[in-house]
């Protein structure tokens, strides 16, 4: 084999295994990156949770300080 064969060749090696390394490791990034999707989303699933559950608490907060605000102006002489 010539210089320039060998040269050849071994540039066509170390491209195919850098391609071949380059692929593995963007798949690697991409499964952790789709992990870390399914965390993100089972959190903010949570946070929905919770925010609903806070604004539940609102609203019936709000409706018990209306009935009160109701039942004081009733109780209150000269109110109509």
């Amino acid at each position: 084999m010539s210089t320039v064969s060998k040269a050849v060749f071994g540039v066509s090696v170390v491209l195919t295994v850098g391609t071949v390394a380059g692929v593995h490791f963007k798949q690697h990034l991409d499964r952790e990156r789709l992990r870390e999707g399914v965390f993100r989303d089972l959190e903010r699933q949570a946070r929905k949770k919770e925010n609903l559950r806070i604004l539940e608490e609102q609203i019936s907060l709000t409706k018990k300080l209306e009935a009160d605000r109701r039942q004081q102006s009733s109780l209150t002489p000269g109110s109509s």
